[in-house]
């Protein structure tokens, strides 16, 4: 049995990364088009990304979006590990079907229906309630934890449910509170998993148009509507030179880490083998 790769497997290899990164590279190189129609290259320019740069609604949108991302993804992942901890620790209570139910429901509900539920629900809060009195920051907030905290409880009861009960036995045998032992023994421990559900909900936060668009209002206006907006009327050069920016901070974000995460696993197989060799 030979470990070298066929032909076929070769070629769908190459098929799939010209699929998936063949039109981000366009993209990359039209961003730096002087050419201001896309159909006609006009030589190499990086015009638009000062006109980028110099467009206060593009900022505003930019700034509008991080700001709903982080706030929703924050509560999202508190309340994400707060029901990944309870479907994973408790396997029977009244009601666990029904509570799995409605935190799981989002991720298989259409878009469509889940934001047009929620304006509905804002509508009819606003009426009898008053609050709220405008769609806005807050409405989208909201709208963005509902759906994102169901990706957090996903991740969080995985990891929850592999989680070492033998830990936390023994720091409840020597007379730690249950709060402190959750606090000081499994938060660190599940500490990896609470930043990838983090990372998840702020990267779906911030891509997400269509509840965005049902739940929010003026003054509000998020990246990916303004995206969405320029592109109906054509395609805009700066939008290009956008995505080209976003690619550019997520590709340096992914390397950055996968650098870390190398050098702290060499450094951890070092400190075993120097372990190791101490005790021989």
């Amino acid at each position: 049995m030979t470990n070298r790769l066929s032909w076929f497997v070769i070629a769908v290899m190459i098929f799939g990364f010209l699929f998936l990164y063949g039109p981000m590279v366009v993209l990359v190189t039209y961003s730096f088009n002087a050419n201001k129609l896309m159909t006609l290259w006009g030589g190499f320019s990086p015009r638009w990304y000062p006109v980028l740069l110099s467009d206060s609604a593009v900022l505003t949108a930019a700034k509008n979006s991080f700001i709903i991302a982080a706030v929703s993804a924050t509560f999202a992942t508190v309340l994400g590990t707060m029901a990944g901890y309870v479907l994973a620790r408790y396997r029977k209570f009244h009601g666990r079907t029904a509570f799995s139910g409605m935190v799981t429901a989002p991720l298989v509900m259409p878009e469509v229906i889940t934001g047009l539920s929620l304006l509905l629900l804002f509508k009819e809060m606003g009426y009898w309630f008053g609050w709220p009195k405008s769609m806005g920051f807050s409405t989208v907030i909201l709208a963005h934890i509902t759906f994102s905290m169901s990706y957090v409880t996903v991740v969080m009861q995985s990891r929850f449910s592999v989680f070492d009960m033998s830990l936390e036995e023994a720091a409840l045998d020597l007379g730690a509170k249950p709060l402190k032992t959750f606090l000081v023994i499994t938060l660190p421990i599940v500490a990896p998993a609470v930043i990838s559900g983090w990372l998840l909900a702020f990267t779906i936060s911030l891509d997400d148009l269509v509840i965005t668009i049902y739940n929010n209002g003026p003054g509000s206006g998020t990246l990916p509507q303004l995206i969405f907006s320029k592109v109906r009327r054509g395609v805009d050069p700066t939008i290009n030179a956008l995505a080209t920016i976003i690619i550019t901070v997520v590709a340096t974000g992914v390397i950055t880490s996968h650098v870390l995460m190398t050098r702290s696993d060499k450094r951890r197989q070092r400190d075993i083998q120097a372990a190791l060799q101490s005790n021989k």
